[in-house]
Order: structure tokens, then sequence, then C-alpha cells
């Protein structure tokens, strides 16, 4: 599996370029469109905060000017507060076309005093239904708090405020496709789900509590960006981002079972009702 991995980063690293090796604070005017809303998403504060916006006739969503091959991202949401039942914040990294890669963020908004539920997923070549909830240790509508992917071509990492709550590993000797040739762009969208999102659609949205606004600042990316047609000096074996072989070490392996054990609501890898026949082989990865 070695060798093979290699020969294919070998490819796809000729379309991309390391943007750089430390992190670097965005402006949000430089790195992201507003992409739908009619003036619902906003950039503010010299473009150190954009804000999306739901209201009765619509969401509103962004992207990043950039695509990605491997990185680690981080931006710090503030959730929508108060009754935020049947509201839905996404945010999320994503390709193009019909046999698409995802890694997602979605927090499933709950009427006030009820805990979001924290959706996570991960979509190979079109195929998801990987998902794993979680609720959060603190409330995510009070204040700020990161959210961070890790994506190299071991795993991919889902953290919180730099605890890891997820990980995804891949799992191509088991034959699970992973993703490892499609740029992806970073995307986030508020939008309307009240036919599921909260209760199984038995909790509507509450238009009277509209507008519903999530904000967010302090995007940083320590990443690889697609560049068709370029030389890259992105990852490999001498590379000097750290992040480009992290792996799960027994710290993190720690915090992730904490999280696990204490906060996870759902995991596909344990819902016997759903595969009869045995779960997917990812699952049995340790």
């Amino acid at each position: 599996m070695a060798s093979l991995l290699s020969t294919n980063l070998a490819i796809l690293l000729l379309f991309v370029y390391l943007v750089s090796n430390s992190f670097v604070s965005a402006n949000f005017y430089n790195d992201f469109d507003i992409t739908w809303g009619d003036g619902r998403g906003k950039i503010l504060d010299n473009g150190n905060l954009l804000t999306l916006s739901l209201d009765k006739s619509s969401g509103s969503g962004f992207e990043s000017r950039n695509e990605y091959l491997f990185g680690k991202i981080d931006m710090q949401l503030k959730l929508v507060s108060g009754n935020s039942a049947g509201t839905v914040t996404a945010y999320y990294l994503s390709s193009k076309g019909t046999k698409w890669d995802e890694i997602d963020f979605e927090f499933l908004g709950n009427l006030s005093g009820d805990p979001y539920i924290l959706h996570t997923n991960v979509f190979t070549q079109g195929k998801g239904n990987r998902e794993q909830q979680f609720y959060l240790w603190f409330d995510p509508t009070a204040d700020f708090h990161t959210y961070s992917i890790l994506w190299n071509p071991q795993l991919i990492l889902f953290s919180v405020d730099g605890i890891p709550i997820r990980e995804f590993k891949n799992a191509e000797s088991k034959g699970v496709p992973f993703p490892n040739n499609q740029p992806m762009r970073i995307h986030s969208s508020l939008w309307n789900a009240d036919d599921w999102a909260t209760r199984g659609g038995l909790v509507k949205t509450d238009w009277s509590q509209a507008p519903f606004i999530a904000s967010y600042r302090n995007f940083n990316a320590e990443a690889c960006v697609a560049k068709p047609g370029s030389p890259s000096s992105c990852g490999g074996s001498g590379s000097t981002a750290l992040w480009w072989s992290e792996v799960v070490d027994s710290s993190k392996q720690e915090r992730l079972k904490w999280v696990q054990k204490n906060y996870m609501v759902y995991n596909y890898c344990s819902d016997s009702k759903r595969f009869p026949q045995g779960y997917p082989p990812e699952c049995n990865m340790g």
C-alpha cells in the first residue's frame, strides 16, 4: 500500500503547492466569497469577521476562493443562540462532481436550553453514510470556539478547541476509498432544515426568533492549494510541514476516547440495525 500511495501522491502533487508552513490568519475579503443569500452574508470588521443570516425567505453561505488538497484548517465559529431548532450551520470541505469527496461539520440547532448536536460525516467518491454525532462540553453559542480539520494522506482528524473528537483513517488497504486526489473548497451555510434537523423534524423553526445569525473569525490554513500545472513543494518525505505526517499519538488518543465515551450520541460503526450483515470495513481499523 505504501508504494501505491507514494506513486499516487507523486502524481497528485504535481498539481499543488504549499501555501505556508506556518499559520497565517486570513482576511475574509481576500480568501472567501459570499455565494448566496442576497445580502444575508456579511464581511465585517475590516475582513476579520464574517456573519451568515437566516430568515424565513432565505439562508446564506460562503466558500473559499482556494481549493485545497490536504491541509490543516481552523475556523472559529459562534453558533445561532437561543431557540435554534430547525436550523443547520454547515461547515465543510467539498470537491465537485458526481463522485465528490467531502468532510463535514454540521451543527444541528435545538430548543433553548437543549444542547446542539455536532454531526460529522466523511464522503469519498460520492459515498457518505459515515455519521458520528456528539454533544459539546460547552455552550457553542456563548462564545467563539475553534473547529479544525486535519487532512493528510494517513487520516482525517476532526477537532474542537484542539481536542480530537473523530478520526477517519486511510483504509485503502481494506478497499475503502480515501479522499486523496480531489481538491476541496471550504464551504459554510446557514439554512432551514426543520424537516429533519431537530428531533427528526418534530420541532419546527420558530420564525419569530429570526434572523438567526452564525459568526466566523480567525480562519487559518496550513495547507496545499490546488494549482493545476504548477510545480509543487507540498508534502512528501522532505516536507517540513508537521501536519503532513501527523498521526494520533497516545495523548490525543486518550482525549479522543474521553470525548467518544462521554459525548458521542451516535456512531454508525455501532449501529447493528443499520448494518445487520456486518459493519463497514473502516469500522474495524482499531
